[in-house]
């Protein structure tokens, strides 16, 4: 079965009714299996589908609901799912049971490791930063494509490199499997290559009676395959997703699995559409149907409201960036005024650098605001000195963990810790010898109470207490290497209340990498001293949210569709999704701003080098007829008038005089 779920037409409530049904109608919990993209989503889903058992059962007076019922069932993301397979089946793809997970940024270490070993740092031309090889690695494992193909699409500026990133790779991949590392990547490449076993996948899909996966629109090619592996015949499988959401291709996502998908089985899997949409007025949702209906392919859908509306969205043609951003400022004070409180309200944006003038008049106006966006948890580098003890004790063939953890100690560089690693591999990686290995002078002093810990946390038959028993040795290093150490505690502090949480050390790293917490602390800053706050953002990071009032920044040529789009209709075609999934984000008012000129960046501050924007080709007039168009600001510039003077000065005789 494949479920279109339009916006804004509740599909997480239908994936939820869904597994209750299940359940109810006897289907043991252990043999449903639910994939999503984050992990909230699961048990989102998850504590939905309870409530609704426990009410069905309730209101039928039949049977009783445990707990323990819903915690039996398969659900996660496909990473933490393919991580809990790996585990399990690790013998058979020859991985040891505790391999370690690296995080995004572990991952480039590693790949710069390789690039350093290979020399590829030092050519004469500029090589690929980590980052940018990380990026493509990536790309070529989830879409399923040669290198040469996704340099020439995706990376067209790195296609000469194309021999020696094949070599890269190629080490890449070496160095994790003599360390028992596996990247986000390969929780998906392996779990792909094991059921490609035909009596595997038969031995996995037959655990599951039911597979159940959102968001399928935004699956690539690795994760799709995986799918079809594990159900070749479709019996029990069900997708949910909106082909008109797909807007995640520069992941790997293609919306061709969700448009080829009933075509898969034999008979064609069953579609039903879902068009009553539960967010937006009627006008709105109108102007987002006329959207789509120019896209080629598609399912075809019409989303329909009870919420009636007389205003039609509007489409705002106004100066400049400047004035676009007085539009912006205004149209939110005044919706404000009328009871729409600010974080009712978002501004969104093709590319994040697109609010800079609108952050400007902002912070004039005395306007708070959040954007999305800021450092990582796992990216802040005394998070990442904690957990990189806690990894090399779970895993002591962690190579990129123990490198880190060694340079903790004063008195030991890269040299110094190669040195001891060396030794340390050499015995099988025996701790013994680690603790009895002779360290320069200027590291003798902390060699042993640290030789000593690690050893005491490979050896620890209990977890509990081990991130404590770190944060205690660590906390004098920690005022050593940084400032403002009492905020950075604070952290490490809220590391061990997280472990707490996990029954072994294995869960806690595993899980900290698949689903990281998105910032780090600080100290706090001066108090929110409005009780309200604007929201900006892009339109990706927006997909799922809604708002009363929606304005989207530059719907001009360029911007929607974005000009390294216009190459390629599947990618203009993506465009077009990215301005519906925008539009659909509004309740009660849509505003569409296009600027007319667009200041040349490369010139001094106060210049006024411009071009004019041209006319999204997305608006057509069919589709224009569903706003009201208006140029802002209203008011006219007046009129010069002619001022009565008796002086007559006969400007066309000098100007004649010139040339004789």
């Amino acid at each position: 079965m494949l479920i279109i779920a339009g916006a804004g037409t509740g599909k997480t409530n239908t994936l939820a009714h869904r597994v209750a049904h299940l359940l109810i109608h006897g289907v043991a919990p252990e043999r449903i299996l639910l994939l999503t993209f984050t992990r909230r989503a699961a048990q989102e889903m998850l504590r939905r589908a309870e409530r609704i058992a426990i009410q069905t059962l309730r209101a039928r007076g039949t049977g009783a609901f445990s707990e323990a019922w819903i915690r039996g069932l398969w659900s996660g993301t496909f990473h933490s799912i393919g991580n809990r397979l790996l585990r399990e089946y690790a013998h058979v793809v020859g991985l040891d049971p505790a391999f370690s997970v690296l995080d995004r940024s572990d991952a480039a270490d590693l790949l710069d490791m390789a690039r350093q070993e290979l020399g590829l740092a030092n050519t004469d031309k500029r090589f690929p930063r980590k980052d940018t090889c990380l990026a493509i690695y990536s790309h070529r494992i989830n879409s399923r494509r040669s290198l040469e193909d996704t340099l020439k699409d995706a990376f067209p500026w790195c296609r000469e490199w194309c021999a020696e990133l094949n070599r890269l790779f190629r080490r890449y991949v070496e160095l994790k499997q003599a360390q028992q590392l596996l990247d986000y990547d390969d929780l998906l490449l392996y779990w792909h290559i094991l059921v490609q076993d035909r009596r595997m996948a038969e031995e996995i899909g037959g655990r599951f009676s039911h597979v159940l996966i959102d968001e399928f629109q935004d699956t690539n090619a690795l994760q799709a395959e995986i799918v079809y592996a594990l159900k070749p015949d479709g019996a029990g499988l069900c997708v949910v997703g909106d082909d008109a959401q797909a807007i995640y291709s520069f992941r790997g996502a293609t919306v061709e699995n969700i448009l080829d998908y009933p075509q898969r089985f034999s008979p064609p899997a069953t579609v039903i559409a879902l068009e009553r949409n539960y967010r937006s007025v009627q006008p709105i949702l109108d102007a987002a149907n006329a959207l789509m209906h120019e896209s080629p392919r598609q399912y075809r859908k019409s989303l329909r409201s009870q919420r009636a509306s007389g205003a039609k969205p509007l489409y705002v043609t106004v100066q400049d960036d400047h004035a676009q951003a007085q539009y912006v400022v205004e149209q939110v004070l005044a919706a404000r005024e009328r009871g729409t409180l600010l974080r009712e309200q978002a501004v969104l944006v093709r590319n994040s650098h697109h609010t800079g003038v609108l952050e400007l008049e902002l912070m004039r106006r005395n306007i708070p605001y959040v954007k999305y966006g800021g450092l990582k948890f796992l990216e802040a580098a005394h998070v990442k000195d904690v957990l990189a003890v806690l990894r090399w004790a779970d895993n002591p063939r962690n190579r990129i963990a123990a490198f880190r953890a060694l340079q903790l100690l004063p008195g030991v560089g890269p040299a110094t810790a190669e040195r001891c690693l060396k030794v340390f591999e050499a015995s099988g990686c025996a701790w013994s010898v680690l603790q009895a290995y002779r360290m320069p002078a200027a590291a003798s002093e902390d060699w042993q109470p640290f030789s000593a810990l690690m050893v005491e946390l490979a050896h620890a038959g209990e977890w509990s207490g081990q991130v404590t028993r770190v944060r205690m040795w660590y906390q004098p290093h920690l005022e050593r290497r940084y400032d403002a150490a009492h905020v950075r505690l604070g952290d490490i502090e809220q590391l061990e209340r997280i472990a707490a949480q996990f029954a072994t050390r294995e869960q806690f790293i595993t899980e900290l990498t698949l689903d990281p917490p998105q910032a780090s602390g600080d100290l706090a800053g001066d108090p929110l001293k409005d009780e309200d706050y604007l929201i900006l953002s892009t339109v990706h990071s927006a997909k799922g949210q809604e708002w009363n009032s929606v304005y989207v920044l530059n719907v001009a040529d360029g911007n929607f569709p974005n000009e390294h789009a216009t190459g390629k209709p599947e990618l203009i075609e993506e465009e077009r999704r990215l301005l519906y999934v925008a539009m659909t984000r509004a309740r009660y008012e849509l505003h569409l701003v296009a600027p007319l000129k667009y200041y040349i960046r490369q010139q001094p501050r106060t210049g006024d080098a411009h071009v004019y924007g041209a006319r999204s080709r997305f608006l057509t007039d069919a589709l224009l007829a569903k706003f009201e168009q208006r140029t802002w600001p209203t008011h006219a510039e007046t009129a010069i008038e002619p001022r009565a003077h008796h002086v007559r000065v006969d400007v066309a005789s000098k100007l004649r005089e010139l040339w004789g």
